[in-house]
């Protein structure tokens, strides 16, 4: 059985460099070596070479043996993948939920996305990126589906790039009104509105990333 300590440390090397690639510190095509991240990180080899094979798991890093270990592009094909598949779980989220989620939920949903808005306005990518995930979390926990919550975890990373790419362009003005037109058919309990609009938010990170490939 794997001892406690050895499981935090891994799970720490893991948060380190993936919200380092996510939020571009380290750069897409950049090197990885271990040597120089577990002295980086003031960590041992073991839990890089854990953390570097999750990631390469998860579409962030590639590794061909013996030539390279490296961070992958945003490639315009794996970012339609990802939304495709974060768009499946979010919409038995909403399906599930818009006939009966409560109004406490409804205005929390609101409040989320007028920070997200004003993060948005102010250019505040991190705290448009945290204000978003909780819009979309709230339904996700109200539906209560384990898989489908993994499943988001597991594949957000791969198109939290390009939502970077998005909260910092023009686009992200339909992003605060693509939210509100979601909240206010959850509110009406317009399942059909719902899952139409949840289509319609999780099809538009494409444009960001053409000519990506």
């Amino acid at each position: 059985m794997e001892s406690i300590g050895r499981h935090l440390l891994r799970d720490a090397a893991y948060g380190r460099l993936r919200g380092a690639i996510v939020d571009g510190t380290l750069a897409p095509g950049t090197a990885l070596r271990p040597d120089d991240l577990a002295a980086r990180l003031g960590l041992s080899r073991a839990p890089i070479r854990d953390a570097i094979a999750r990631l390469t798991s998860e579409g962030l890093v590639e590794t061909k043996p013996q030539s390279y270990t490296r961070v992958t592009e945003v490639v315009a094909k794996d970012v339609e993948d990802a939304a495709a598949v974060l768009g499946a779980m979010h919409d038995l989220a909403v399906r599930h939920v818009a006939a009966t989620i409560g109004g406490d939920l409804v205005a929390a949903m609101r409040e989320a996305n007028a920070r997200f808005a004003a993060a948005v306005a102010e250019g505040d990518v991190e705290g448009a990126l945290d204000a978003d995930d909780e819009v979309h979390a709230i339904p996700l926990a109200a539906y209560g589906n384990a898989a489908a919550s993994g499943t988001v975890d597991r594949y957000t990373s791969l198109v939290r790039r390009a939502e970077r790419l998005l909260f910092t362009s023009p686009q992200a003005g339909r992003s605060v009104r693509l939210h509100d037109d979601l909240i206010s058919a959850l509110a009406a309990h317009d399942v059909a509105r719902a899952t139409a609009v949840n289509a319609e938010i999780w099809s538009h990170l494409h444009p960001l990333t053409e000519g990506r490939s």
